[in-house]
């Protein structure tokens, strides 16, 4: 959950690299070849027409057919370093600020230009299942996916052990109409993929919601305010996933761009419109655990006063023999009852009858 790093170091690194190669000439191409994306890779591929070109065989026939011939690069790539990232940041023309962020994790979703390119940061979110929520249950757990998107290519960058494409992909690749719309039906895909993933987690976590609504209104509930509190911080983190992502969304459904075809807009509409609808759930969620925090913290209070009121009368109460028995503790002579053969059994009536009466007192106000 922590917030972007403006490391101008990095910026630094990754522009010198970026710069040196892109200064030097073009960059060898056969980056799976030479391993410099060893450990990064997860897929790669050249589609045209919609359909998946199985004749390339190396990445170079690929990337020169891409800015040759119609169609399009898709690499994927999962936590790669700093040099894997300027490799690429070569061969494409991508911005050293984008690339910095690409490299650095905890990015706020958002939606960047760069000249012909865009650039978008994706949280990805996954349901921690759990048997009994607790005080420190981790019920979501966030990712992100960068994407590099440009006339010819497309490339994928995931952090988080969550969130793979690998399935997105096999699923486009039987749908050849959606990948002939280009890098742009490929951002909606996974656009539409990291929101509907939302929608999942939003379902699930408003059953514990359910859950913990029901155990807090219940005798002794405020027992669970903490996990109240631990639901409502995991709540905040898929908020700042599901709220940012707003704004960048509506840009690719209204906004106009090379890569992004008219029918391909209004695809981004649905998403838009999903989002908007899993936001929405998600304040309301937010606001709902606000409210059961306050009614917990104020079953505390009541809580409290009872067992104030409780200890208060039979303070009450034991007060009274105590204040007889300290009167006739008394060294004085003439106290009446003193001599008297019955006059104790006269004072323990009394303590008894005094005693009774504040309880049956307190008793009918409920106090006991």
């Amino acid at each position: 959950m922590t917030g972007r790093r403006w490391d101008m170091g990095a910026t630094r690194r990754v522009g010198r690299v970026f710069a040196r190669r892109a200064g030097s000439g073009p960059a060898p191409l056969d980056l799976v070849g030479s391993g410099k994306l060893d450990g990064a890779l997860v897929d790669w591929a050249f589609y045209r027409d919609g359909r998946r070109d199985t004749k390339i065989g190396s990445y170079v026939d690929a990337l020169t057919r891409a800015r040759r011939d119609d169609g399009f690069v898709w690499i994927g790539l999962f936590q790669p370093n700093e040099q894997q990232l300027a490799v690429i940041g070569s061969e494409f023309g991508l911005h050293p600020l984008a690339l910095e962020d690409a490299t650095e994790a905890h990015q706020r979703p958002k939606l960047e230009r760069y000249d012909d390119t865009l650039f978008a940061v994706l949280k990805t979110v996954r349901y921690v299942p759990h048997g009994t929520l607790t005080a420190t249950s981790e019920v979501v757990e966030t990712g992100e996916v960068m994407i590099f998107c440009g006339p010819g290519f497309v490339i994928t960058v995931r952090h988080g052990d969550h969130g793979e494409l690998k399935g997105l992909r096999q699923h486009l690749e039987k749908e050849p109409k959606r990948l002939a719309a280009g890098p742009g039906g490929v951002l909606h895909a996974i656009t539409d993929h990291v929101v509907d993933s939302y929608l999942e987690v939003a379902d699930a976590v408003q059953a514990d919601i359910d859950v913990i609504e029901t155990e807090m209104f219940s005798p002794r509930g405020w027992r669970n305010i903490e996990r109240v509190y631990q639901l409502k911080r995991e709540v905040l983190e898929l908020k700042r996933a599901v709220a940012p992502l707003t704004g960048p969304m509506r840009a690719l459904s209204t906004g106009r761009h090379p890569l992004i075809a008219d029918e391909t807009r209004n695809y981004f509409r649905d998403v838009d419109d999903h989002l908007l609808r899993v936001k929405e759930q998600v304040i309301s969620f937010d606001e709902l655990l606000s409210s059961i925090l306050q009614a917990g913290l104020a079953q505390v209070q009541v809580a409290e006063n009872e067992d104030m009121r409780r200890i208060s009368a039979w303070v009450a109460i034991l007060a009274v023999p105590t204040m007889i028995a300290g009167i006739y503790g008394m060294n004085f002579d003439y106290i009446p009852g003193l001599n008297s053969p019955s006059g104790y059994f006269v004072c323990l009536a009394v303590m008894g009858a005094a005693c009774a009466l504040l309880y049956g007192l307190f008793k009918r106000n409920r106090w006991l």
